[in-house]
């Protein structure tokens, strides 16, 4: 059988499959990214960490105005120092994130998830204090992104599988 042959009838089969098992593409058509885009409206931002939650959260989702659901969030960050020299000096730093967040449907105020996230980011503390902070900046930036994305994704599975409006799904 020659690869040409082969490539399509592995292909062909996998999309049989795929429309057998009733897939549908996230953000295709009907899928949950389009019951989502710019259909939710978050909490406003208190804290830097809020506020690059937010702004990572509207990329993926857009801006909710007036939309369908609101969604509250608590942001809870620790710092670990992992690295230490023989002075006991901490060179490398670690925060730990975690994002209990709320989705409820704006009309009835009903709970319809209720989840909650954890991440991860790390940084260096043997530069300067100027680039001490940079680096701690960056990693909060890079945490708030790693945790938005998770709860985007959480998001998109919960509305990929609702059977329909005014469901309300537990935890």
């Amino acid at each position: 059988m020659s690869c040409k042959r082969r490539t399509f009838l592995l292909g062909a089969l996998s999309l049989g499959l795929t429309a057998a098992c009733g897939f549908t593409p996230v953000y295709g058509p009907g899928g949950g990214g389009d019951a989502l885009q710019g259909q939710i409206v978050l909490d406003a931002p208190d804290t830097r960490e809020g506020y690059l939650l937010t702004r990572r959260l509207e990329e993926r989702l857009g801006r909710g105005t007036g939309g369908a659901y609101t969604l509250g969030y608590d942001i809870r960050v620790e710092f670990e120092g992992l690295g230490t020299t023989s002075d006991g000096s901490t060179t490398r730093y670690q925060l730990l994130g975690t994002v209990a967040y709320t989705l409820h449907d704006a009309a009835t105020k009903a709970v319809l998830m209720r989840r909650d996230t954890s991440a991860f980011a790390g940084y260096s503390a043997t530069g300067s204090n100027v680039s001490t902070l940079a680096a701690e900046q960056d990693a909060q930036r890079r945490l708030m992104v790693v945790l938005g994305d998770q709860m985007v994704d959480q998001l998109l599975l919960w509305a990929s599988g609702r059977a329909g409006p005014g469901q309300a799904v537990a935890r």
